[in-house]
């Protein structure tokens, strides 16, 4: 009942068929299922990273502007999510002419999104600046969240292996020169930290995200649960400009444990519902 649930959320209520066209179509794949990236990709600790991802991209302004302006994250949020889960997906799991199509798919919506900042300056989605924040944001996410919540640790050489294997379908969408180890991204992060700020925009996303999410009543306190986790595993320079809690007493006694037992749980019920072992990345 749960995972049934969950992945109807996730993965819309034609999942079944959407697994079958990433799972099984047959074709050339760019990832193996021993390669690091269908593990953190295709674990429930993704769900943790998503929200953490969601959290530290509004704190760029052209992308929070893109994001306000033109993902329709409030009138269709369920929709968005399963877009992005189906993205992930497909380019992990899928086949490689199935993912090209996408990936040109989805460059195609960029080049459409323009706009304004609040402060007026203007911005592209197809930017190859904004592009690898956006990137860069989700892989630090993704990578963290398995690393404090997944089903099995992750080494320094693993995690370098990760960023690695997740650079190529940024680059296929427009970023230049992506990061291959996680000291590199943590340094193309950091040289974001002039331009980030949190806009007003940025304060009603974070609002929703974290207080008034789409989540039936009797899911909302697994979902604060997820969130939890996802606010303690970011960086607290992220979290002092977001206004969200700072400190070893939140992460130690609330966002760790409930990210953790939440992940469990979500877990146990998600592999009721797979069709073959690890064969559905929870998506984030």
């Amino acid at each position: 009942m749960i995972g049934e649930t969950v992945r109807a959320k996730v993965a819309g209520g034609d999942a079944e068929e959407r697994a079958e066209r990433i799972w099984g179509a047959p074709g050339e794949r760019w990832h193996s299922s021993d390669d690091v990236i269908s593990h953190v990709n295709g674990d429930v600790s993704m769900y943790v990273g998503g929200i953490a991802a969601l959290l530290l991209q509004t704190l760029h302004p052209a992308a929070m502007a893109g994001v306000a302006g033109h993902s329709g994250y409030r009138s269709d949020p369920w929709g968005r999510l399963q877009r992005t889960a189906e993205f992930i997906a497909l380019t992990t799991f899928g086949t490689v002419d199935d993912a090209e199509a996408l990936i040109e798919k989805v460059k195609a919506i960029h080049l459409r999104v323009r706009g304004k900042t609040d402060t007026g300056e203007p911005y592209r989605a197809s930017d190859p600046h904004l592009l690898e924040w956006v990137h860069d944001a989700e892989t630090w996410s993704f990578l963290t969240a398995f690393r404090h919540f997944g089903f099995r640790r992750l080494g320094d050489e693993e995690a370098d292996e990760y960023v690695a294997q997740a650079a190529p379908v940024g680059e296929m969408l427009g970023a230049e020169d992506l990061p291959r180890t996680l000291r590199g991204l943590e340094a193309s992060i950091a040289n974001y930290f002039p331009e980030l700020r949190l806009s007003p925009e940025a304060r009603d996303t974070v609002a929703f995200i974290l207080w008034t999410p789409p989540v039936p009543g009797v899911a909302k306190l697994g979902y604060w649960m997820l969130a939890a986790g996802a606010v303690a595993i970011l960086p607290t320079w992220a979290r002092r400009q977001l206004g969200l809690p700072v400190g070893r007493w939140f992460d130690v006694l609330v966002g760790l444990p409930s990210g953790k037992l939440a992940t469990v749980i979500v877990r146990w019920a998600m592999a009721s519902v797979r069709r073959r072992p690890d064969d559905e990345p929870a998506a984030g």
